[in-house]
């Protein structure tokens, strides 16, 4: 046992390129990467953590058996490891948005994390990628979705959640989700100035929505 772990924390030298680079050729290597994940030391799972997300953007399909075990990761009590393993998910909705499905309940839980608003950012990010994908994905993900503008509206993460509001309502989602959410932002369009303002207006040129009644002189 205690050699078994002398060679899998000799996969996990370097920083987490050549960990990553090592993982995506060699099982061995990325079944190493998964134990560390998992492990009870916090600096080796944020370092296996930081490599499954340089591996989920140079060689993301490397990772799509290992569902499950992302999934898990979001339990873990640093908020880097959950923020970088909901980052490599937001890059799987390319590959394979059905692993993004298995794991929607412990993204919801995230969403809401009382501790880093960087991981709600990350989770709102994963839920507005796969909400673009499909019409019904997008039905299942903008109560969250619009809950968290509600709720986290003038939070320092909330411009940079809207640009996963434009990304969806320029994807796929169907056409009560873009009037729902052009809806949502139309005070900011009106009455918010810069970042959060110019995405608003991106965001309600999206919704289709009905013209303003002309008010008739009397």
């Amino acid at each position: 046992m205690a050699a078994e772990k002398k060679a899998s924390k000799g996969y996990l030298t370097g920083d987490k390129e050549e960990i990553a680079e090592r993982a995506a050729g060699d099982e061995a290597a990325l079944a190493a990467v998964f134990e560390a994940l998992s492990g009870e030391d916090r600096r080796m799972r944020v370092l296996a953590a930081r490599s499954i997300h340089v591996l989920s953007i140079k060689t993301p399909d490397v990772l799509r058996p290992h569902a499950e075990h992302l999934i898990d990761a979001l339990d873990r009590p640093e908020p880097q490891t959950r923020w970088e393993v909901l980052g490599a998910f937001e890059q799987l909705v390319a590959v394979d948005a059905r692993l993004i499905a298995k794991a929607i309940t412990a993204v919801s839980t995230a969403l809401h994390d009382a501790e880093s608003g960087v991981v709600r950012l990350a989770a709102f990010r994963v839920l507005a990628a796969y909400g673009a994908t499909t019409e019904n994905r997008s039905e299942k993900v903008w109560p969250l979705i619009d809950e968290a503008i509600r709720v986290y509206h003038g939070d320092p993460e909330f411009p940079a959640m809207l640009v996963g509001v434009v990304r969806l309502v320029q994807g796929s989602a169907s056409k009560d989700v873009k009037t729902a959410a052009a809806e949502r932002m139309v005070f900011d369009s009106e009455h918010t100035k810069g970042l959060v303002g110019r995405r608003a207006k991106q965001i309600v040129s999206c919704g289709n929505l009905p013209p303003k009644p002309v008010e008739e002189d009397e």
